[in-house]
């Protein structure tokens, strides 16, 4: 296990086929990853369900059962991360073992990473290690190219903000954009140390 995927970047990269090309950037499959246990659960009766559509969540079953069961974290790192009423515990199952076990984390969740950068021993732990999806997106432009990109991430248009923004027909520079968003989100989220898309590694 080399790579912990979040639900929501599951669903995103997932719903764009581009999950599998995501982890090979790393040098890793699906097989080397993991995700939370209750995924497959929320895609068939919980809220992601609901919000992505029973036609979407169905097609992306099967794939989250290809990816192993995130292993369970000591009770040091998770007892850090319990008291922050934004990092639900799911988020704080992969924050802490990623912490513990030196793992990279692939995620969207802002939220959960705006509270995650106060709490100092989690922040060093997993400095360069969290992988957002501005980052992926970026570096698959560079491998796949960019009107491939586009092509793949249509489906994602009514659910991502920011997918809408940097692959709308009027953008004809997407890997500008993108590198626009992820800089941004650098700034914002000091101190915390994001995987920088550029050298592969922190700021």
């Amino acid at each position: 296990m080399k790579l912990l995927i979040d639900s929501d970047v599951f669903c995103k990269l997932g719903m764009a086929q581009l999950l599998p090309d995501a982890v090979n950037h790393f040098g890793i499959d699906l097989q080397e990853c993991s995700r939370l246990a209750a995924l497959p659960h929320m895609l068939r009766k919980g809220r992601l369900r609901k919000r992505l559509s029973p036609e979407v969540c169905d097609e992306l079953i099967p794939l989250s059962e290809t990816i192993p069961v995130i292993n369970q974290a000591g009770s040091d790192w998770l007892d850090l991360l319990a008291p922050i009423e934004a990092i639900d515990p799911g988020e704080a199952q992969i924050f802490a073992t990623a912490a513990e076990e030196g793992l990279l984390v692939l995620t969207g969740d802002k939220r959960a990473l705006r509270a995650l950068g106060v709490v100092e021993e989690i922040r060093e732990a997993l400095a360069g290690r969290i992988v957002v999806l501005e980052s992926i997106l970026l570096v698959l432009c560079t491998s796949l190219g960019e009107d491939e990109v586009r092509r793949r991430v249509q489906p994602l248009i009514e659910f991502d903000n920011m997918v809408r923004a940097c692959f709308s027909g009027g953008n004809q520079n997407p890997s500008e954009a993108l590198e626009s968003y992820y800089d941004h989100l650098v700034a914002e989220l000091k101190p915390l140390v994001l995987w920088n898309p550029r050298n592969g590694g922190k700021e």
